[in-house]
């Protein structure tokens, strides 16, 4: 799924979508224990209302946030067709539209004992149908339309909220909380099934979306989908910075570093109308390197380096960059903006390396404007 077809969906995702419909609602509590403590399954329109927005919130969250980074796409391996395996699960709970109780419950078990969690959670799963028009020669909608069905999943964490202080409408008074609450927080994990790709559905990938994108929960992808976890977008960056710290070597300098980051947000923001992430593979970086001034005796180091550190998988863009550079020595660092890094220097002053900052304009020093 690209950007515009993500869009398309979240857009559509809602009661007021005369194109959208949610049927059967799956609920579910695990304990630590990985034990399912509850479960119901209940028609989505017979929900009360009030419940129903909220759940409809934690689903559509699992729909937010980046390509690339909170939300990515996986295959499913070529043995996860066969029975047993991840791909096959999902399409048969597809198929049955979360009406199959054997079905559910082998479902959620699957959840339990394949996703790690540090505590409670709750799952929801919903089956959704959006009717796709179809676009006719001249890419306009035209009235013929195609079910879109598809099974979307949140796993939000549960928080067992013991003390706290209260106000108690009925003696009119702050007082401790007689009860504890278990709260439902916003998903941190969750899953589309299957993708929409070119206006259809895909059933051979999942759209995996994770909170918090920089330590995210690799069970879900590795042992519940049994696909091929992608580096995270930290991990992306160090690899990014092992390759070029490997092809340049002794050229690395603050001008070059620099210099490669303004190529490399160049290239990310001319993708700024595109549906798909710019992606940063050998020969793009090769280019990239040769335009940053890196000498070709290096930059024929760059198609092996590449291989070993990724397997010539590319990287995505957006994940390499940094909008502002970070100068950093024992206990001093540095902070510059982008439009300012032309105004730093290294320079060799009696014989040692030094930072050298053009002061053009007001200096202040904690907060304070100095006289000169």
């Amino acid at each position: 799924m690209n950007k515009k077809e993500i869009a398309e969906i979240k857009k559509n995702f809602s009661d007021d979508s005369g194109f959208f419909t949610v049927g059967k609602v799956l609920s579910a509590f695990i304990d630590s224990e990985k034990n399912i403590k509850y479960k119901e399954n209940r028609l989505y329109n017979l929900l009360p209302s009030d419940e129903a927005e909220l759940i409809m919130q934690l689903l559509k969250k699992t729909l937010s946030g980046t390509l690339g980074k909170n939300l990515r796409e996986y295959a499913f391996p070529n043995e996860e067709y066969s029975e047993g395996g991840a791909q096959h699960h999902l399409y048969q709970i597809l198929g049955s539209k979360l009406a199959d109780d054997e079905l559910n419950e082998s479902f959620l078990q699957r959840i339990a004992e394949k996703i790690e969690y540090v505590s409670t959670f709750a799952v929801f799963a919903a089956h959704c149908t959006y009717s796709v028009l179809k676009k006719n020669k001249n890419d306009d909608l035209g009235d013929d339309s195609l079910d879109y069905n598809f099974i979307i999943t949140a796993i939000c964490p549960v928080e067992l909220r013991i003390d706290g202080l209260v106000y108690n409408d009925e003696s009119a008074r702050i007082e401790k909380k007689p009860t504890s609450d278990r709260i439902i927080g916003m998903p941190t994990d969750g899953f589309l099934y299957p993708v929409f790709s070119e206006r259809a559905p895909d059933v051979n990938a999942v759209m995996c979306y994770t909170k918090n994108f920089k330590k995210p929960n690799v069970t879900v992808v590795e042992d519940y989908l049994c696909c091929d976890f992608v580096m995270t977008a930290p991990s992306e960056k160090q690899t990014f910075q092992k390759i070029l710290s490997n092809v340049v070597g002794e050229e690395l300098d603050y001008s070059l570093i620099t210099e490669v980051n303004d190529k490399l947000c160049e290239f990310v923001d001319s993708y700024t109308h595109e549906t798909e992430p710019p992606k940063v593979d050998a020969n793009k970086l090769s280019s990239i390197l040769w335009e940053a001034g890196v000498s070709q005796d290096k930059l024929s180091l760059v198609p092996k380096v590449f291989e070993t550190a990724t397997e010539n998988k590319p990287l995505t863009a957006a994940n390499l960059i940094d909008r502002k550079t970070v100068v950093e020595v024992e206990g001093i660092t540095v902070n510059i903006g982008k439009d300012s890094v032309d105004k730093v220097q290294t320079q060799e002053i009696g014989g040692r390396k030094c930072l050298v900052i053009a002061l053009d304009e007001n200096v202040s020093v904690n907060g304070l404007p100095t006289g000169k």
